[in-house]
């Protein structure tokens, strides 16, 4: 299995595509073949040569280096902007982890490193029996937090982080991303992070306009 990540968040909308982006130009900046993969998406469908595609899986076929197929790199596409459970149940669709797990083989052959972006939070129901936490698990990879720094934020980072060991996966680091600019106590919420995560801090992500996410750059592997 190729090298990789596995990028989760504390919720929706907290930045992990802009996160999951800026580690795979981190990784290509060093030679290595690197493709990102979304393996469920929901809402946010772009016209593109490809058809219809949603604007994360854009962002991450964008910062690779990787031509891969498009049904590798996303197998699992729904119009409605919903949790992944609903959006297959109204499509009529259930999402195989199997189907997951052979996108991933299959992209691993032509790359050194597989970004996995997740949707949501990392217990995101997929079906009745599945969670992105079981997709995390088959594929075996190291997880990245993004945190959204926001109020409510400690508990969603720190049980986040505790679901994550629990399965017995390695916490490889994580982001504070700065999503609510007027936070309160933002510098005492995140040296309360950064002293019980455990895990190394990659980086602090000021509050960005959408323009300027191409900007963030990670630090990866941590100490570089």
């Amino acid at each position: 299995m190729a090298r990789g990540l596995f990028v989760t968040g504390t919720d929706t909308g907290v930045g992990k595509t802009v996160v999951a982006a800026a580690l795979v130009r981190r990784l290509a900046r060093t030679g290595a073949r690197v493709v990102g993969m979304k393996p469920v998406a929901a809402g946010g469908l772009l016209a593109t040569p490809d058809g219809l595609v949603n604007e994360d899986v854009i962002a991450l076929r964008a910062a690779g280096n990787v031509d891969a197929p498009l049904a590798a790199v996303n197998p699992y596409v729904f119009e409605a902007p919903i949790a992944p459970h609903i959006g297959a149940a109204w499509a009529g669709v259930e999402i195989s982890l199997d189907r997951i797990r052979d996108a991933h083989t299959a992209l691993a052959a032509d790359a050194d490193a597989v970004v996995v972006e997740g949707a949501g939070g990392f217990l995101v129901p997929l079906s009745d029996t599945l969670s992105f936490a079981d997709v995390a698990v088959a594929l075996g990879l190291p997880v990245v937090l993004v945190v959204g720094m926001r109020l409510g934020c400690l508990n969603h980072a720190l049980l986040t982080r505790e679901a994550v060991l629990a399965r017995g996966l390695r916490l490889a680091g994580w982001v504070a991303n700065r999503i609510d600019p007027g936070m309160a106590a933002f510098d005492d919420n995140l040296a309360t992070l950064t002293a019980r995560m455990q895990a190394p801090r990659l980086a602090v992500v000021p509050h960005l306009a959408a323009m300027e996410t191409s900007s963030v750059t990670i630090d990866w592997p941590p100490g570089d």
